[in-house]
């Protein structure tokens, strides 16, 4: 056997001009005529081992050679010997350590499976009993062997084993059946499940289509007149194509300040000098001119490095490194200069980035410095506490009126707007819905204004209403602050379809306006002070 290996690999056992021979083979040198090796080797004796080798020195891979062609002639061996083949690198042979990997194709015509099993009770003789012959040409009907487990029930155990018995042998059967069954049905719904959602992504992409040709030849060209038409507004409401979404939301925002690339440029410009010089600035400077720098809120700028790491920090696109981490960069420190009285203010970077995916640089500016300049967003981000109680006030009375059971559960839990409002708000829910949720809000929010915002928090509440019941204070709040990332849009649009922004009548502007005219007096009454 080992001689037969020699021959068929001729760089067995070789390290460089050493070889390796195993400890039989250089036994067996000892019991033929011929000496296999040259007189003048110097070999040292170990006892004669399978698993262990001896070290030839100055031995040359043809003095093997020789041996295996040696006891061959003298047919030492019963077996038919093998011509050597041709070396190969992935060829098996003797290793000094480790197991000896399996040879590839030993013979030209391997056996398949049938012959195997046709041999196999030769091997192991006569079997008696006449289930045992039943089973056996059972196995030689058989064009394959099993290899998976479910062998163990369609087949009879070996020869060697006690057989199965009936009620055995129909259990396993019945079982396997059942399996199967099983296993088609949940493919045949999976098959169904693709085929639907393939129907409603081809669906939804020919609406995409056809929406995105009505958008650039019929409604873009004419803006003006054609955009609080019924048909845009519908058209509207069922999300805006992707390809045309920045340049609408460009024109349904408006450009109010009247910036224009070079202003932009301008205080991108300025925004690179701050930074410029708080790196150069050192710690004790900073120290003396603490009191300047907070009334300053150009020291901002500082924060945007810090808070941009944290803006959609699944996509990868806006951290460092990243292909629009300069883009959001330079947006939000341009604006923090175009208005210091402001500043930058946690959750800018969400906003910025929404519009950055869907303009260029300058425009995204332009859209986001007149979109921070509405009032709701005003007040929010100057932290204006007045204003801010008077949009929550307005919130809860609508809130009332669409959803009372759950209304009277956040009161009896004193579960305030201000707790989940104020994220919601900051962000245009950007941050708190899935991205293509929000980008659909922003569509509605762009027709509607402010309003689509309170609305859109009471669809949530709506379409979470049966969760948040079952929930206390501490459960509700931290469910609202984070929503399920699985939402989706057609859900949170019937809820917000089903929400009605009427109240005794009144429309939200109305509502609104009556609360500015009551004063604190009618805030109070609503709503406690935002919560820090």
């Amino acid at each position: 056997e080992c001689c037969d290996l020699l021959s068929m690999d001729k760089s067995l056992g070789t390290s460089g001009d050493c070889v390796f021979v195993p400890a039989c083979v250089y036994m067996l040198s000892f019991h033929c005529s011929t000496p296999f090796f040259p007189s003048s080797t110097s070999l040292r004796f170990v006892p004669p081992s399978f698993n262990m080798y001896i070290f030839l020195p100055d031995i040359c891979l043809s003095l093997l050679l020789n041996i295996c062609h040696s006891l061959s002639s003298r047919n030492l061996f019963s077996r038919k010997p093998k011509e050597p083949k041709p070396p190969s690198q992935n060829a098996p042979g003797w290793r000094l350590f480790g197991k000896v990997p399996l040879r590839e194709n030993t013979t030209k015509h391997p056996k398949d499976s049938f012959t195997i099993q046709q041999e196999y009770p030769v091997k192991v003789g006569p079997a008696p009993g006449p289930q045992v012959q039943l089973s056996a040409a059972r196995r030689k009907n058989l064009e394959f062997e099993p290899l998976s487990t479910t062998a163990l029930i369609l087949e009879d155990r070996p020869s060697n084993l006690p057989a199965k018995s009936v009620e055995e042998a129909m259990r396993h059967k019945q079982e396997y059946d059942e399996m199967v069954a099983g296993a088609k049905r949940r493919e045949l719904k999976e098959a169904q499940k693709k085929k639907r959602q393939m129907k409603e992504r081809f669906k939804q992409e020919d609406s995409i289509a056809n929406a995105m040709v009505i958008w650039n030849n019929d409604v873009l060209p004419n803006w003006d007149c054609m955009r609080n038409t019924r048909r845009v507004r519908e058209l509207w409401w069922q999300g805006l194509p992707p390809s045309v979404r920045g340049r609408v939301w460009s024109l349904a925002i408006g450009n109010e300040l009247n910036i224009t690339p070079e202003l932009f440029e301008i205080f991108l410009s300025r925004a690179k000098e701050r930074w410029k010089s708080f790196s150069e600035t050192s710690s004790e400077n900073e120290t003396e001119d603490s009191g300047s720098l907070q009334v300053d809120r150009e020291s901002s700028l500082d924060l945007i490095k810090l808070d941009i790491s944290r803006t959609f920090p699944s996509l990868f696109i806006f951290q460092k490194g990243g292909p629009y981490h300069d883009l959001l960069h330079s947006v939000l420190g341009a604006y923090t200069c175009y208005r210091p009285d402001v500043g930058y203010v946690q959750g800018m970077s969400f906003i910025a980035a929404v519009l950055i995916l869907n303009l260029e640089e300058a425009d995204a500016f332009i859209a986001f410095a007149n979109l921070l300049n509405k009032p709701c967003q005003m007040a929010f981000f100057r932290v204006d506490h007045d204003l801010m109680l008077k949009y929550f006030a307005a919130f809860e009375v609508f809130f009332e009126e669409n959803l009372p059971r759950l209304f009277n559960h956040f009161q009896i839990n004193n579960l305030t707007p201000d707790l989940y409002l104020i994220d919601w708000i900051f962000t245009l829910y950007s941050k708190s819905l899935p991205l293509d949720v929000a980008c659909r809000v922003w569509d509605v929010f762009c027709r509607d204004g402010e309003e689509c915002l309170f609305r859109t928090g009471l669809g949530i509440l709506r379409l979470y209403q049966e969760v948040l019941l079952q929930m206390d204070f501490i459960h509700m709040a931290q469910f609202l602050t984070r929503l399920p990332d699985d939402m989706a849009a057609d859900n949170l649009f019937s809820c917000i379809t089903a929400t009605q922004m009427l109240s005794s009548n009144r429309k939200w502007g109305q509502v609104f306006s009556a609360l500015m005219k009551d004063g604190s007096k009618e805030i109070a009454n609503h709503s406690p002070a935002p919560r820090s």
